[in-house]
């Protein structure tokens, strides 16, 4: 079912060799140049038609009315919200540990510097709705920003033609339960477009959605082309890519966990990527063994096998733990389980992933819902450089300097010196204004 690729007797830089899906990013950006424009320029009418052409859908009013958000809310099945709830709650306990706190350092009598933690005064919050509706990432996105605080959330997502024309009627459920109630039924690089640039929300231009700071949240390569596209205009969590499983295993790894996990991923997208890194052969036939028996046998049995069979997905065959160890890093995938062996200890050697489920007891489906951990995280080898979602996502340090005349006559000297030798004077001069009678 996997394709193999064998990296026994070392590889000096395994990057170019592991399976990674192909995306144009580029192309992307100037293929949906002239939509993100027209919504710069024209507002709600680019939006309406971009809706149209991409969704089927025309809306007379892009605003969900706060009824449906109270209605979606009050007929969700009952397990739905209770499992909500708890994904919440988890979520909540974890991130409210997250928050940075404002901390003065004393550099000099008389001299200090506060790096103090503000948050982004609005974010745009985008959750897709293509091949499945995600409740759960209305979750991951709002609680950091709740935690972080602040102050205006709005949330965009596709509209569908089963739900009127509104987006999914549990990603509605979710933004009540979170207490949000700006939503708009808007997808793709319109919703980016608008997000950054703000606009009239019907033809009447009685409503208005105000431009965010931030933008975060998944998409599909065209909501990746238009944050890569508006980065500057409007801050952005990452460019996100297909989603990713990497698996480090040895032959104590059960195969069907192993295959169950991967399948998990693979049926996120056509493009998805699943990847078992191991030295034992044994649990690679396993493990393809499991695949061929699961796999027709799941709901999404097309998409995971293309995302299966596709250059993106792959058994590595590696000589030992160590050796998987360095291929994981270099891979640095979005998703990590480590199934071996004492395997905190291999989590702990980690450098590179975006999150790490450890032992055969941590799956990513976890983490996507319950964990408490969040779900939003690096793609495409970015977790080398880049964090996931988190409380400081939403934060910004700001140093507040404060010196007294004393402090700043100390230190003169030094400003005079350093501002000569960039040849900037009036920097130095600056300083000496303010000691009229001399330095001395």
């Amino acid at each position: 079912m996997l394709t193999r690729i064998d990296l026994r007797g070392g590889v000096r830089d395994p990057r170019r060799l592991l399976p990674r899906a192909q995306l144009d990013v580029s192309q992307a950006v100037e293929r949906i140049r002239p939509l993100v424009e027209a919504v710069r320029d024209h507002g709600y009418p680019a939006v309406r038609e971009a809706s149209e052409r991409f969704d089927g859908i025309a809306p007379q009013r892009l605003r969900v009315p706060a009824e449906a958000i109270t209605a979606a809310e009050e007929t969700l099945d009952p397990d739905v919200r209770a499992a909500l709830l708890e994904s919440i709650a988890r979520t909540r306990r974890v991130h409210a540990d997250q928050r940075r706190t404002d901390h003065t350092t004393q550099v000099v009598p008389g001299g200090t510097v506060t790096e103090r933690w503000l948050p982004v005064d609005r974010v745009g919050l985008y959750v897709p709705g293509g091949l499945a509706m995600y409740p759960s990432t209305v979750v991951m996105n709002v609680v950091p920003a709740q935690a972080a605080g602040v102050r205006s959330l709005v949330v965009a997502s596709p509209p569908q033609q089963e739900n009127g024309g509104l987006p999914d009627a549990r990603v509605l459920a979710a933004c009540a339960l979170l207490g949000v109630d700006e939503v708009y039924a808007v997808g793709g690089a319109q919703a980016v477009a608008m997000l950054a640039y703000g606009c009239a929300v019907d033809a009447d231009a009685t409503a208005y959605c105000d431009p965010v700071d931030l933008i975060t949240g998944p998409g599909n390569i065209w909501v990746t082309a238009a944050k890569r596209l508006l980065r500057g205009v409007v801050g952005i969590d990452a460019e996100a890519g297909p989603t990713e499983i990497a698996i480090l295993a040895d032959d104590t790894a059960d195969p069907v966990h192993v295959a169950a996990d991967l399948i998990s991923q693979a049926e996120h997208d056509p493009l998805a990527a699943s990847v078992l890194v191991t030295p034992s052969t044994a649990l690679a036939d396993a493990v393809d063994r499991e695949l061929a028996r699961l796999v027709p046998a799941t709901k999404h049995a097309d998409r995971v096998g293309t995302a299966l069979r596709g250059e993106q997905s792959g058994t590595v065959l590696v000589d030992d733990l160590e050796a998987g160890l360095r291929v994981v890093d270099a891979y640095a995938a979005e998703h990590l389980e480590i199934q071996t062996e004492n395997a905190r200890e291999w989590a702990l050697r980690v450098r590179n992933a975006g999150a790490i489920f450890v032992g055969a007891y941590a799956p990513v489906s976890l983490g996507d819902y319950c964990a408490g951990s969040n779900h939003v995280l690096p793609t495409g080898g970015c977790a080398r450089h880049s964090s996931g979602l988190s409380v400081q996502s939403f934060l910004r340090g700001v140093h507040l300097v404060e010196y007294t005349e004393e402090a700043l006559r100390d230190v003169a000297p030094y400003v005079l010196t350093l501002a000569a030798v960039e040849d900037l004077p009036a920097h130095g001069q600056a300083v000496a204004a303010r000691f009229p009678g001399g330095l001395s």
